[in-house]
């Protein structure tokens, strides 16, 4: 077969199809050049999910009329110095606008602040039109339309228009929370509009941006990250592990501005949160990293999706590290979203089958009715207000029925005032045999006795492994593994630590491991495989968490079954002891299965309940 030149348009059109994926890669890479560009508001308008038309305006430093050829030429580009690995902008691959310009109708009008007048350039199918001049404001506006006209196979791939729609908006927010001082307006014919005014270029500007575009409620479930290690700095918040969410899309990750999708730092994430959370449930984070940019390649993946840590072990650990440091930090805490969805449950046609710990929330079907209250409610004129006989404390004389249940009530006198200043209070009552009601100064406390003491457990005994050798059983005869070379080397590289957990191994020839002892909490195991799970967790992470995490879960395990059962009374003194161990260990907000311990139901939000504010 002979071998030909390709044409310009086709070079173009495989580009294409490397960076332009969807709608939503069209508008990232069009925002991410307004920003590159010194833009302060940025203005995006689409319509049919963005296959009709994709508009960014922004005001910008502009394209001075003779660059802007040269802007639609492939490998030109401004933001790249001649050391391919100093890379300080969002884009740099000089790809995206020829790219766009070979499968859509692309025109670009731009003017510089020193220019009287503005030029226009249009692209067609890859077909260039003569720049031109025209009236302008400054800064630049991008339009395309009939986004891949000129490839209608890709037409076929392409999702429906809500479903666009709804990435395009994503892509946005993502954007939006890296740049804090910079206005987006995203607006179409098929949404309504999104505005993120402008915040200050700090630290609670940053937290203003994310409660604009994650919601006021996660900053009021979350917690401040700030770490440095090895040259590495990792800033932001995460959620308290009672806040939780359905999927993974609420975890933002940014390198050195750049808003990115790494497999390694959610895997990172995941594993912060492994003993707090439930399988089905992710954390809500938003990261920054910030490092030299000689230390990661973010020219790996032609969308600039995905980026490549020169020691991936060290960001590893420090994301893995600096959230369980805050998680012990913080203490105990309960997250607001339990207690708003336990308020709705007490609402007429409130929720009432709420998922603890998570957001969403399903109202239960039922077939009554209810009529919500006016807000001009008077209670002297309501059909339903009390007699006129009075509710003196002689005619309450029938509703008194004797001593309460010893089930009820765990004092009868006033509770400490040291305990209702404590942050989980004083135990009043035990309800259901599993249940604690505590009071203090301005809330309600209801504690799952079970859920509580499985957690107390759990943390005694991963302190314990952690803080002396785990104890090993000797094999009567050594089990040979074989790998190859380079997963042999790594895992005997780590013998020492995995030592340290019970599990002793050795070199045994080229390609061979020997396995003389394993952990006893493991009973009979399959060391061999085992030891390959461990080469594949070092050779994707350099670390031996896999060990590591077995016997943790085989802690978990048995912190259930060690715990309080459900079904037993306990004595006041127990209930209180219970409370102030749970205040002084890390992560007693939820269980190691991830189900929260308690709930708090503040004084106002009850009050508010009974119409009393």
């Amino acid at each position: 077969m002979q071998i030909r030149q390709l044409s310009e348009t086709v070079i173009n059109q495989i580009a294409a199809g490397e960076v332009i994926e969807r709608p939503a890669s069209v508008v990232k890479e069009l925002v991410e050049n307004a920003l590159d560009a010194g833009a302060k508001k940025v203005e995006i308008a689409t319509a049919g999910g963005g296959l009709g038309l994709i508009r960014v305006i922004d005001d910008g430093s502009g394209i001075a009329p003779e660059e802007l050829p040269l802007a639609i030429g492939r490998h030109c580009t401004s933001k790249l110095a001649d050391d391919i690995h100093d890379i300080r902008s969002l884009g740099f691959r000089g790809e995206a606008l020829p790219s766009i310009g070979s499968v859509a109708k692309l025109s670009i009008r731009s003017r510089t602040a020193t220019a009287e007048n503005g030029a226009e350039i249009a692209v067609e199918g890859g077909k260039v039109a003569p720049a031109r001049p025209v009236a302008a404001n400054r800064g630049t506006l991008v339009e395309v339309r009939d986004l891949f006209f000129a490839t209608p196979a890709r037409l076929k791939f392409m999702k429906g228009e809500r479903a666009e729609t709804t990435a395009i908006a994503e892509m946005v927010k993502r954007v939006a929370i890296a740049f804090p001082a910079v206005r987006f307006v995203l607006s179409g014919s098929d949404r309504s509009t999104i505005d993120f005014p402008a915040c200050a270029d700090t630290p609670e500007g940053r937290l203003s941006r994310i409660a604009q575009v994650i919601g006021r409620e996660f900053t009021e479930n979350s917690l401040e990250i700030d770490a440095w290690r090895g040259g590495v700095r990792l800033a932001g918040h995460v959620s308290i592990p009672s806040y939780t969410r359905a999927n993974s899309l609420h975890q933002f990750a940014y390198v050195n501005g750049r808003p990115v999708r790494d497999k390694m730092l959610a895997g990172a994430i995941r594993g912060a949160y492994a003993d707090v959370l439930p399988r089905d449930r992710h954390a809500v984070t938003v990261l920054f990293i910030e490092l030299d940019p000689a230390l990661v390649d973010v020219n790996v993946h032609p969308a600039k999706a995905d980026v490549r840590f020169r020691d991936p072990g060290l960001v590893r650990g420090l994301i893995v590290g600096s959230i369980r440091e805050a998680l012990a930090r913080a203490g105990i805490r309960s997250s607001t979203a339990g207690a708003s969805a336990m308020m709705d449950a007490f609402r007429p046609g409130g929720a009432g089958n709420a998922h603890a710990g998570g957001n969403e929330y399903r109202a239960a079907s039922s077939h009554v009715s209810y009529s919500t209250q006016p807000a001009s409610f008077d209670a002297a004129s309501s059909f339903h207000r009390p007699l006129d006989m009075g509710f003196a404390e002689a005619a309450q004389a029938v509703f008194e029925t004797g001593s309460p249940s010893a089930d009820a009530r765990a004092a009868f006198a006033s509770a400490p005032p040291e305990l209702m200043q404590r942050p989980l209070g004083a135990a009043r009552a035990q309800v259901h045999e599993n249940y604690i009601v505590a009071q203090t100064e301005d809330a309600l406390v209801i504690v799952d006795q079970h859920a509580a003491h499985e957690r107390l457990v759990y943390e005694a005994l991963k302190q314990a492994l952690h803080s002396r050798a785990v104890p090993s059983q000797m094999l009567l005869l050594p089990e040979i593994v074989d790998l190859p070379e380079e997963d042999a080397a790594r895992v005997a590289s780590h013998a020492d630590l995995l030592k340290r957990f019970g599990l002793g191994l050795e070199r045994f020839g080229p390609g061979a491991i020997a396995i003389r002892e394993t952990p006893a909490m493991l009973g009979e195991t399959d060391a061999a495989q085992l030891v390959r799970d461990l080469a594949d967790e070092i050779a994707e992470n350099d670390t031996s968490d896999t060990l590591k995490e077995r016997l943790e879960r085989i802690a978990a395990t048995m912190a259930c079954h060690g715990s309080v059962r459900s079904g037993r009374r306990l004595r006041p003194e127990e209930m209180n002891a219970l409370l102030r161990q749970m205040e002084a260990t890390p992560g007693s907000g939820t269980c190691n299965h991830g189900r929260p311990t308690y709930v708090e139901l503040k004084l106002a939000d009850i009050e508010r309940l009974f119409g009393r504010r």
